[in-house]
């Protein structure tokens, strides 16, 4: 699967390419990061192969677009599926981050990520934020001004390529930092 680089899952859900889109600029920002591999995991397909790739990550990255101020349904249907996980503790200390989209700039973004956080709160994962201060411009990264992930303004009637450059970027970003993140607690443990 991941051999000894550090693996990081993308477990995403998308449900008309934006969120996708983020999912992928993620996982570049992973494998920009010497020894670590990303990967996509689409939450509302998966197998029993793909659970047991979460369980054996040392990262998972959440995202979901924003739908009525929160995750999308096919989202809150994994994290359900994730009790049993939750209940061994089998996700205990690996890193966690995530991202969102939404067609407003505001969108209630904000809500989606704390959702993600409580998750991988109950879970008894690690946490990693954006790290990034807020974009004065549209071009620069961060230009919504999120700490907790990376958040992205998809125009409403518009397809995954109109999308933001630097939302993209900002996911890129994220995805570096939980790689690098990931093979820091790696070396800590071995250590």
């Amino acid at each position: 699967m991941f051999d000894s680089s550090v693996s990081v899952i993308i477990a995403y859900h998308s449900g008309s390419g934006h969120t996708t889109r983020m999912a992928e600029a993620t996982r570049d920002g992973v494998a920009a990061v010497t020894g670590a591999a990303g990967e996509l995991i689409s939450v509302d397909t998966l197998t029993d192969d793909h659970w047991a790739r979460l369980d054996a990550a040392d990262a998972i990255i959440f995202g979901s677009p924003t739908y009525m101020g929160t995750a999308s349904p096919a989202f809150h249907t994994f994290a359900h599926d994730t009790s049993g996980r939750w209940y061994a503790q089998a996700w205990k200390n690996k890193i966690a981050a995530g991202f969102t989209t939404s067609g407003a700039k505001s969108g209630d973004k904000l809500h989606t990520l704390q959702y993600f956080t409580v998750l991988a709160a109950q879970h008894g994962m690690h946490w990693v934020n954006l790290d990034l201060l807020p974009g004065s411009q549209e071009s620069d990264l961060n230009q919504l001004g999120g700490w907790l992930g990376a958040m992205a303004q998809s125009p409403g009637g518009q397809g995954p390529e109109a999308m933001n450059k630097s939302d993209l970027l900002t996911a890129t970003h994220l995805g570096q930092r939980v790689a690098e993140h990931a093979q820091l607690l790696r070396r800590a443990r071995q250590a």
